[in-house]
């Protein structure tokens, strides 16, 4: 597994990136990974600051165990007080729409909603499921239950009716705070219909605070309250509730493959401490920064780089509502001209879309405030990365590909924007973080062997639990003696990078050769003619599988049998004559969940005719 490509980082990213050696930099943070992220206690607020910062095992950890805290004190009390007018968020709707809101104004909007939920007898430990739209009113519902030492459960907007309600019986929601209504491509999508159907089965939900953009219409809820009013009759509280550093913070679910989605559980002082220190150390963000995330609050991103990573920093972030490329294909790049975004983090989904708008679009802006590019949630194509870094970034932006989970709260794998980059790997651990490919025991494979991907060491932004599930919780530690097991498939190079291939469920085998379907893609997306690509595997009498192939093809190409038959071959020049797809269909679209991952489960499953799992997370 030799003869990567190697990319210098951008001269310009030592001048403003801290972290010259990053060699340097992990070899003394898994030197001492206790000092390691003792380091960092005294960054945040504590009401009683722990004495110690880890006890246990890789299976049950405790982080700053007898520390008390609450997170908004770390986030908004105390950036209220030093910089009361900094601003917090620039909020971007797709029509135009714009509305900042500072450090002062924000905790002045969580204490008023905060009160009100006292006032209706939320509090410590109690569960209230959000599902408003990105935006600011969404952020400050988060803020408002953590604030009161509530646990918040973010449930995407876009979901169905089924979703959302299997979540919010799930954990027992008392309450549920809602959007009527989101915009997306020139659209006021109504959602009241998918709430009123999910209340209809969710007998633990005592209140339903809705906050209105449409039209008033009749009432979802016996005790149905208005956003506006419920907050103007409220006494703010003036000060946080203290819990517990090991206090449930937040539930988000994720799907699996079969059965209902899992209650991924994270604690106010392991989040905080682990995913902001290493948000601040990956990107090198300051508060004179603007950093736009493209994710939704609804998703493991958002509640990291959005929120809890970006306030606790001070940085200044921009969200926008609505899709990326509405009104038009530039829609990103006249955003970053407008508002001078230094830092992106955003998914190859997302990338993708933008390589479809193709290059130009790029050049008729004034890009030179971006610094850097971060993408997560997927493989990055090589293709893809050389489109952001030669086309977007001018040869001048850091792209840095990363790795993470809902499980591990942050990126917890990737390239720094001094390091050198290499397009075809997905780089190495952040800091402490202790990465291995291993075998069925738990023994490292050699350098080139595909095999699970897994960590060794605890951290304190890994997940605590899978709500009213320990058993599902202990299988990520019991298959693999000594391991967490991520799902995913992984190879190590000889110098140590990772380059993660997808997960171990979307692998297929073609007459003994196990394939990824990302180096299929990769392929497919070197041509000029595909916008997107997807590859799974079907059954085939002789070879056990074969490649099935799905394109998008980008403006200005025909679906011919020519074409068919040039893509064919383009993939089996660069990924092999094993790999090249028996069938490849044109398409108008690929399946995806709304975070942006393909789904490539979805797509086997209609091929077989069998039952695709999960389907909440997937797009309309």
């Amino acid at each position: 597994m030799n003869g990567a490509t190697i990319v210098p980082p951008p001269a310009a990213a030592a001048s403003w990136y801290s972290i010259g050696d990053a060699d340097a930099w992990r070899d003394a943070a898994s030197a001492d990974r206790q000092a390691y992220w003792a380091s960092f206690v005294d960054g945040f607020v504590w009401s009683h600051r722990p004495s110690q910062v880890f006890e246990g095992s890789l299976r049950e950890p405790h982080w700053f165990a007898d520390g008390e805290l609450n997170v908004t004190e770390s986030c908004l009390d105390r950036h209220a007080a030093s910089h009361p007018d900094a601003i917090a968020y620039h909020y971007e709707r797709e029509d135009g729409a714009s509305r900042g809101i500072s450090y002062a104004e924000l905790l002045d909007e969580v204490n008023r909603l905060a009160g009100a939920l006292r006032a209706d007898g939320i509090g410590r430990g109690d569960r209230v499921v959000i599902s408003i739209p990105l935006s600011i009113e969404a952020i400050v519902a988060m803020l408002a239950c953590a604030r009161l030492g509530a646990i918040h459960c973010v449930v995407f907007a876009g979901l169905g009716s089924d979703a959302l309600a299997e979540r919010i019986r799930d954990v027992g929601a008392r309450c549920v705070l809602a959007g009527d209504v989101t915009f997306r491509r020139g659209r006021a999508i109504d959602l009241r219909p998918i709430l009123s159907a999910a209340l209809a089965g969710t007998p633990s939900v005592e209140r339903v605070v809705l906050w209105r953009r449409g039209p008033e219409g009749p009432p979802l809820h016996p005790r149905e309250a208005d956003w506006e009013a419920y907050r103007a009759g409220a006494t703010p509280v003036r000060s946080a509730t203290i819990v517990a550093a090991e206090a449930p913070l937040f539930i988000l679910h994720t799907s699996g493959t079969t059965g209902k989605p899992k209650g991924i559980v994270h604690g106010h002082g392991g989040f905080l401490v682990g995913a902001a220190s290493i948000f601040a150390a990956m990107t090198g963000l300051t508060p004179d920064d603007v950093f736009l995330c493209t994710s939704d609050v609804g998703w493991m991103t958002g509640h990291m780089q959005m929120v809890y990573g970006a306030l606790a920093n001070r940085y200044c972030s921009v969200i926008r509502e609505g899709a990326p490329d509405h009104p038009a294909g530039d829609a990103t790049y006249e955003l970053v001209e407008r508002r001078r975004i230094t830092q992106i983090y955003t998914t190859p989904t997302y990338a993708r879309m933008l390589l479809r708008a193709g290059a130009a679009a790029a050049q008729r802006y004034d890009l030179s405030s971006l610094r850097a590019i971060y993408l997560g949630g997927e493989p990055l194509n090589a293709p893809v990365w050389r489109f952001l870094f030669e086309d977007v970034g001018r040869g001048r932006v850091a792209v840095c590909q990363h790795w993470g989970q809902t499980e591990t709260g942050a990126p917890s794998l990737g390239f720094l924007p001094t390091e050198p980059i290499r397009p075809e790997r997905t780089g190495r651990g952040f800091g402490p973080l202790a990465f291995d490919v291993v075998d069925g025991e738990g023994r490292t494979l050699p350098a080139g062997t595909q095999g699970p991907f897994v960590m060794r060491a605890p951290w304190p932004h890994m997940f605590t639990g899978v709500w009213n599930d320990p058993e599902r919780f202990a299988a990520y530690f019991e298959r693999i003696p000594g391991c967490y097991e991520t799902g995913d498939v992984a190879r190590r190079d000889d110098e140590g990078y990772f380059e993660v291939i997808g997960r171990a469920d979307d692998m297929f085998n073609v007459a003994g050769h196990l394939l990824a379907p990302a180096s299929i893609e990769t392929a497919l997306l070197a041509h000029p003619a595909c916008g997107e690509a997807a590859a799974i595997g079907i059954p085939d009498a002789l070879r056990g599988e074969v490649v099935k192939a799905f394109v998008v093809l980008r403006e200005g190409y025909a679906p011919t049998d020519a074409l068919r038959l040039e893509l064919r071959t383009a993939v089996a020049q660069r990924a092999g004559p094993i790999a090249a797809p028996a069938v490849l269909d044109f398409v108008a679209a690929i399946p995806k969940t709304r975070s942006g991952k393909i789904m490539r489960r979805f797509l086997r499953a209609r091929e077989l005719g069998t039952d695709p799992g999960d389907m909440s997370t997937a797009e309309d």
